[in-house]
Formats: structure tokens, sequence, C-alpha cells
């Protein structure tokens, strides 16, 4: 693995064990087996290296949910609705510190315009892929999608994301595949 490989993996390693606002520069070379000063070579300081590897592993918490979404079935909307939230649900405990990891980017993206910009075009891709599943499709783009579909696809992926807080904050609290069955029940009343 070459040294600016081995910086990624390190920082990667460091904001999982560490957190973002626990991690030294030194950490992640220590980590890393690079040099400290090969950090402002190849990733321009310590915060851009960090930024990277928050990234990453949000994208590996993408790929989860991508997982659980191509696995969700269903004949109507609110079956697939169901079968999505429950996926996300039953995926969130194994894939926990890259959960962990993209919640720490989010917080940083107020701080970052590069990083906010990469984190909101990841928001977009993610919307579209539960509006497609809740449409029945593999994938639409924003033209093709009703308003109606975007709103659910919009709604089902901010609530994944809580789901994701709650899963870190308090797992024992988060819904059964009964009780969001139930849920989605009682708004079908409305």
């Amino acid at each position: 693995m070459d040294q600016k490989s081995a910086l990624l993996a390190g920082a990667k390693r460091c904001l999982v064990e560490k957190g973002y606002g626990q991690t030294t520069a030194r950490d992640i070379a220590e980590a890393s087996g690079a040099h400290l000063g090969s950090i402002g070579y190849h990733y321009r300081g310590k915060d851009r290296l960090m930024n990277m590897a928050a990234l990453e592993l949000s994208d590996e918490w993408g790929d989860t949910i991508n997982r659980a979404l191509a696995e969700a079935q269903g004949e109507t909307e609110r079956e697939r609705v169901l079968a999505a939230l429950i996926g996300v649900v039953d995926s969130l405990p194994e894939s926990r510190e890259v959960q962990s990891a993209s919640l720490q980017a989010f917080a940083q993206a107020q701080f970052d315009d590069e990083l906010r910009e990469q984190i909101a075009a990841g928001t977009v891709e993610g919307r579209r892929a539960f509006a497609a599943l809740l449409a029945g499709e593999d994938e639409q783009t924003d033209a093709e999608l009703t308003q109606a579909q975007d709103a659910l696809g919009t709604l089902t992926y901010a609530i994944t994301v809580g789901l994701a807080v709650q899963s870190l904050i308090a797992p024992d609290t988060l819904p059964t595949s009964e009780q969001i069955e139930e849920a989605l029940d009682l708004l079908a009343e409305q």
C-alpha cells in the first residue's frame, strides 16, 4: 500500500476508534505507518484527510443502505416503504462504525464547503435511490419522478438518517418491524 492510501486507511481507523475531534495528525501518522509530514503533502492537511476518510466511510454506509433497498420488495409503495425501513433497521447494528463516521461528516460539513457539497450530492443520490425503489423502478432521474414520489423518497431517506442517529444514541429504542408497520397503517388511515 502506498503512503497516500495508508494515510487514508489510518484516518478511517482513527475516525472509527477516536472520532473526528479527538484525532490528531500524529494519531493518523501512527495508525498508517506514514510520516507526519506526508499528510500535508498528500492531503493538504489533517482536516482534508479526515474529510476524505469520513466520505469514504459514508459511501460504505450508503452501500449497506443500497443493499437493504435492493432487497425491499412489495407490490405497493406502502409495502416497499415498509420493507425498506425494516431492511434499514436490520442493517443498523452491523454498520454502526460507518454510521458514526457518516454523522461526524455531517457535523463537519457546516465548516467545510467542499465537504458540504460532496455530502449534499450524496444526499440527492440517496433520495433518488429511495424514490426509485418506492416507485418500483431500478433507478430514476428527478425529471422522471412525480412530485409525490420525490416527496416520499425524500421523507423515507430522512427517516433513515434519523434511525441511524437513534441507533447510535439509544439503539434499544429502535422501532420493531411491527411498530413500523403499525405506524404506516396509522398514517394510511389519515
